[in-house]
């Protein structure tokens, strides 16, 4: 049986839902961060030397990764399902957006958490953080804002020719974009398109038990 190694509010929830598309059993181990520094515990680390979620075991292998997760379950277990044919132009929108994810998406939207946290930060001295919160608005406002508003104008426009974003059909592609659109609307503004794609993912029953069987998921702002 698959184990997700589950950290509440993040990637792995991803996971979880998938393997209710595909009808996979599982069993979800959880582990909560830190309330504090937000961190994965310790505990993860006996799972995967990076001590990160999502992490799933199966059959003695220990699979990390969200994209190589995703890949690996819909291989294994898919039968066809959530990946389109090969050599197929959706194939190829498949493998781009599967990478696009967390290769190019997920970056700036961490970086805008990080940068948007730093001056907020009780390690940092009170008269340094006038000046972090200058450099880092600085950099939000010239840098991340406007490199986000270019993605999601992207989405936007690619989005245009399908419902999905390799096709006529749910695949794992979706599953992987739902997290840079969620961040993404915590942290900027989706167009209605993509804020309509995002409440039709999140409206589906296999993501609806994916969230009971996960617990509360919540995106860190």
């Amino acid at each position: 049986m698959v184990i997700v190694h589950h950290l509440n509010n993040s990637r792995s929830q991803r996971v979880i839902w998938l393997l209710e598309e595909l009808g996979v059993p599982y069993e979800v181990k959880r582990y909560e961060r830190d309330a504090k520094t937000m961190l994965a515990p310790a505990e993860l680390r006996a799972v995967h030397p990076l001590g990160k979620s999502p992490v799933i075991t199966d059959e003695g292998k220990t699979i990390a990764e969200t994209g190589a997760i995703v890949e690996y379950l819909i291989e294994t277990y898919g039968h066809g399902r959530l990946i389109p044919a090969r050599g197929t132009p959706e194939r190829l929108r498949y493998t781009y957006w599967m990478h696009y994810a967390e290769g190019s998406a997920m970056p700036l939207l961490v970086m805008k958490l990080v940068f948007g946290a730093i001056p907020k930060s009780p390690q940092l001295p009170f008269f340094i953080k006038p000046v972090a919160r200058m450099i880092t608005q600085g950099v939000i406002k010239s840098y991340l804002d406007p490199q986000i508003k270019t993605h999601i104008a992207f989405w936007d426009a690619e989005l245009g020719a399908a419902p999905y974003f390799a096709g006529h059909e749910l695949t794992g592609a979706d599953i992987m974009m739902s997290f840079p659109l969620q961040a993404a609307s915590t942290r900027s503004t989706l167009t209605p398109k993509l804020a309509t794609y995002l409440t039709s993912l999140e409206s589906r029953p296999a993501y609806q038990k994916a969230l009971d069987a996960g617990g509360p998921f919540e995106l860190m702002g």
